[in-house]
């Protein structure tokens, strides 16, 4: 059954010949524009100035006594063409004080126009003209946001109850009597339950055509930033009202929280099935295991390798984690990976599995870490509870490897926090160099072999207060360009040439031969390291 009242469906406005059977008009006559009868009427407006310019909006009607053109023709005209540009519904004329007759000219334009003219022979209160259509309008608007609201309360009590879209659909059925059909992502076309197959069928033929029609209407769903669903209605015989339409735009807001419940409730309980991933990346597992185990999560299409990408929290305050992980497996997904999440302390390790091409799954990361930053800058409670660092593991192509990449991805992440904010790199593949300086780090005193080439130009900074480390970094990475050095340095050549003398007699005058440069450059990144590295346990033992 439909919203309406006394057999009249509800909307926020009325049309011109509606407005002709109200009292004020018994005695009225149409003399142009009949086939515009139909036009909706929103406000019904007193003018009689004839430059309108921005002074209406649209859909008014006009009530006037010819004062602005009196007798002219032409001034008359012009004001019926300016109604018309801007769209009023139609105008009304009292005769007898300022003008006597309307000229042909006018009527034919308006006939033209399809724009209806109407014609008081006698004196007509406008006053009690506007009051009457304004209080009829403003009604019904009430009525029609009370029973949207009505609605709108039928809705979240299905929601607390039902865990089926269907219940939805049948809910927008039965209040409006419209056809409703709803299609989620991929799947087949569902129908509200009781709708017959002729109805059906007609439901999709509107969908199928390309046209617009005023009878039909389809609103998507979006969710986590994607379409989602797409809901789809239609009226068998008059176009939709506004009221139709509101209350389609209300049904699929429900269908969106009806599903991002369904997808929080899977994404609870992929987080209470993870016990085995943690032996998983400990390396506890047998290949057959971790199929068997995988089988129950991700069996649609065959897994080309992954690789593990580990986060760790700025803080520990406690924020929905579930929300923001079903953001992720949204945005992964789309790129061709299969997320699992396994969560430890400060900790959260997504374990990307390539559902594609081997070749291109860094690419496909790379897009979705750019779309994750993005979300995550526009997100409040992200930025509250921010992540300190991203590290990104080994591809690994068997599954029982994928611990190693666990375990680079820790040490990605553990290179970051020695640098600290000098450098942002998130895959353990860019690390190089800082690679072999944390592997020389563990096995050696890397201290002491970073002193045995270093030693002299650190002790003379020390006791002099000089830049010769700092020259001679940038004297390196300008490759030995004397005048690229000078400018980076902002000093002029001849403080540069002594610099550099100063270095030949600290580090040998062939410091800039091949083997003992490329040992010097590895020390440098070495040292930058280790001050790193004791910047941070100061900063963390002085809390």
């Amino acid at each position: 059954m439909k919203f309406a009242r006394g057999g009249v469906d509800l909307k926020s406005y009325l049309t011109v010949t509606e407005i002709l059977t109200r009292k004020h008009f018994v005695n009225c006559e149409v003399i142009a524009g009949e086939k515009g009868l139909t036009n909706s009427v929103k406000w019904v407006h007193v003018m009689e100035v004839t430059r309108i310019n921005e002074l209406l909006k649209g859909n008014e009607l006009i009530l006037s006594t010819g004062v602005g053109w009196g007798e002219d023709s032409q001034s008359c005209l012009s004001f019926l063409q300016q109604l018309i540009s801007c769209k009023a519904s139609g105008l009304c004329i009292e005769l007898g004080t300022y003008t006597s007759k309307i000229p042909q000219i006018v009527i034919d334009k308006a006939n033209e126009c399809d724009f209806p003219i109407i014609l008081f022979h006698e004196e007509v209160p406008f006053v009690e003209i506007t009051q009457d259509v304004h209080s009829l309008l403003i009604n019904q608007h009430y009525q029609m946001i009370s029973d949207l609201e009505q609605y709108s309360h039928r809705l979240n009590q299905l929601l607390l109850t039902v865990n089926d879209p269907a219940v939805i659909l049948q809910c927008l059925y039965e209040s409006t009597g419209l056809l409703v059909g709803l299609k989620v992502s991929n799947e087949l076309l569902t129908f509200a339950p009781e709708m017959d197959l002729l109805k059906q069928q007609l439901l999709l033929h509107y969908i199928s055509r390309e046209n617009e029609s005023p009878h039909f209407t389809e609103q998507p769903i979006h969710l986590l930033g994607q379409d989602y669903a797409q809901l789809y209605v239609a009226s068998i015989n008059e176009a939709l009202t506004e009221l139709e339409v509101l209350t389609v735009d209300r049904t699929a807001t429900a269908l969106a929280q009806h599903f991002l419940k369904d997808l929080y409730v899977e994404e609870k309980k992929r987080v209470d099935e993870t016990e085995w991933m943690t032996k998983w990346m400990n390396g506890e597992l047998t290949l057959e295991q971790i199929k068997d185990s995988m089988h129950e999560v991700c069996s649609d299409s065959p897994i080309r390798g992954g690789v593990v990408v580990c986060c760790k929290w700025q803080r520990r305050e406690k924020f929905d984690r579930t929300y923001f992980k079903l953001i992720l497996r949204s945005i992964f997904e789309q790129e061709g990976f299969h997320l699992l999440v396994s969560e430890r302390n400060r900790e959260v390790l997504f374990i990307l599995l390539n559902k594609r091409m081997v070749s291109t799954w860094r690419e496909r990361l790379e897009n979705s870490l750019h779309r994750w930053m993005n979300q995550y800058e526009s997100d409040e409670n992200s930025k509250r509870n921010a992540i300190s660092f991203i590290g990104i593991g080994q591809y690994c192509e068997q599954l029982d490897c994928m611990h190693k990449s666990y375990e680079t991805a820790k040490e990605t992440i553990s290179i970051q926090e020695m640098l600290q904010k000098q450098t942002i790199i998130h895959f353990y593949d860019d690390l190089h160099m800082y690679r072999i300086i944390s592997l020389l780090h563990q096995h050696e005193d890397l201290q002491e072999v970073v002193f045995e080439y270093l030693q002299p130009v650190i002790t003379y900074d020390e006791t002099y207060n000089a830049k010769l480390m700092e020259t001679l970094k940038i004297y390196l990475a300008c490759n030995g360009s004397k005048q690229e050095t000078a400018k980076r340095l902002y000093i002029v050549r001849q403080t540069l040439y002594h610099r550099i003398e100063k270095l030949e007699k600290l580090l040998g005058e062939d410091f800039m031969e091949p083997e003992k440069r490329l040992a010097i450059e590895f020390m440098i990144m070495a040292y930058e390291y280790l001050f790193m590295m004791k910047k941070s346990r100061a900063e963390f033992i002085n809390g």
